[in-house]
């Protein structure tokens, strides 16, 4: 399954935040969308960075309390790894494995056109697996 087929399934939905946003503001928002990151984007609407909770959980680790009150281009990470639409599942899953990440945002040349999880990627690949055993089951009872 190629990641454009995720998305179109999926949604290509981003929510993004500001690098002059507070850590503390960004954290408020992950808690109400129920998501881990945030791609973090200019006032241009480029890509600026990513900010996750293994991010703000280190900055509480390292600063304290702080933290709260630092801005998210302090803490986030800056050097984003991306996907493109034309990747496959596999090798996303295999990049995210390596690098140890569990967001990516999805590139369509310079601009941002969605994001998938780790999470995103094994519901496609258990998806994929029970429509092959179904597809196996048909075959195999009809003989």
């Amino acid at each position: 399954m190629l990641i454009n087929q995720l998305l179109n399934a999926k949604g290509h939905q981003v929510f993004t935040v500001s690098p002059e946003d507070t850590v503390a503001a960004v954290s408020a928002l992950l808690h109400t969308r129920k998501v881990g990151a945030f791609v973090v984007a200019d006032r241009l609407g480029r890509v600026a960075g990513i900010v996750s909770e293994r991010d703000i959980i280190g900055a509480l680790a390292q600063k304290g309390a702080l933290a709260l009150d630092m801005q998210v281009k302090d803490i986030m990470t800056a050097d984003v790894i991306v996907a493109r639409l034309g990747e496959t599942v596999d090798s996303l899953l295999e990049r995210m494995t390596d690098r140890r990440i569990r967001h990516l945002p999805v590139m369509e040349g310079p601009k941002l056109t969605g994001i998938v999880s780790i999470g995103d990627l094994v519901k496609a690949k258990i998806a994929q697996a029970e429509h092959e055993a179904q597809t196996l089951k048909a075959y195999i009872t009809a003989g």
